[in-house]
């Protein structure tokens, strides 16, 4: 159900980062970033729960690890 937006968003995404990276226009280059930032912002709405709970719990687990000795 949720397939299609999804990879909607990233198919532009990815031509908008192809685009910024290609061309030498300042403008293009600007507006490329901001759609890509919000092709982005709209895969993580479009994105089903299980997979937002591990992109948040993903960068918490690692900070709080007990295995992570610094000495």
């Amino acid at each position: 159900m949720m397939l299609a937006p999804s990879l909607t968003t990233l198919a532009i995404a990815s031509i908008a980062v192809c685009l910024s990276v290609n061309t030498q226009e300042e403008i293009v280059k600007v507006s490329a970033v901001c759609m890509a930032a919000i092709c982005l912002i709209l895969s993580l709405v479009f994105a089903p729960w299980l997979v937002k709970l591990a992109i948040v719990s993903v960068p918490l687990f690692t900070q709080i690890s007990p295995f992570n000795h610094s000495t």
